[in-house]
């Protein structure tokens, strides 16, 4: 069992990476972002809802496996945490906006600034897939205003 919760929480071995696995293994993300995207809202937050809340016991079983807390190789938090960067905003279903989201959303999560590390100290998977979800919300708000003011500029 403990190979199954690996591959699943590796994002099928992306989290590998000898390079930025994070930044490697979250990409798993833009494609399931953008297929929410083309859903209603409520089944986006109901589907990126259930998402989160089942990462959790396999990021815990991971991390209990590899022996640490949060080890970088387990990616899946990041995969399922970064629809919500951009839920509700059939806007950022453009390529540019959604590798925007991407960027800022990875920024976050990587410098690990309060909020994010206060959720992160949460026992664990919990922690582990909060501080993520953490970073997309702080990022949604940061492409909610970002796509607001692009919509006004057009406007104009």
């Amino acid at each position: 069992m403990d190979t199954l919760w690996l591959v699943l929480s590796t994002g099928f071995g992306l989290g590998l990476s000898p390079w930025a696995p994070g930044t490697v293994g979250s990409l798993l993300g833009l494609p399931l972002a953008w297929w929410l995207l083309g859903r209603t809202r409520r089944v986006q937050l109901g589907l990126t809802a259930a998402l989160l809340v089942a990462a959790m016991p396999v990021c815990h079983q991971a991390a209990t496996a590899l022996g640490t807390k949060d080890d970088g190789r387990i990616v899946l938090d990041e995969i399922v945490a970064f629809p919500v960067a951009v839920l509700g905003q059939a806007t950022a279903r453009h390529p540019a906006a959604l590798a925007g989201a991407y960027v800022v959303y990875r920024g976050f999560d990587i410098t690990k600034s309060a909020p994010v590390s206060q959720a992160e100290a949460l026992p664990g998977g919990i922690g582990i897939v909060l501080d993520d979800a953490v970073a997309a919300a702080m990022t949604w708000l940061v492409m909610a205003a970002g796509l607001a003011l692009w919509r006004r500029r057009r406007s104009v």
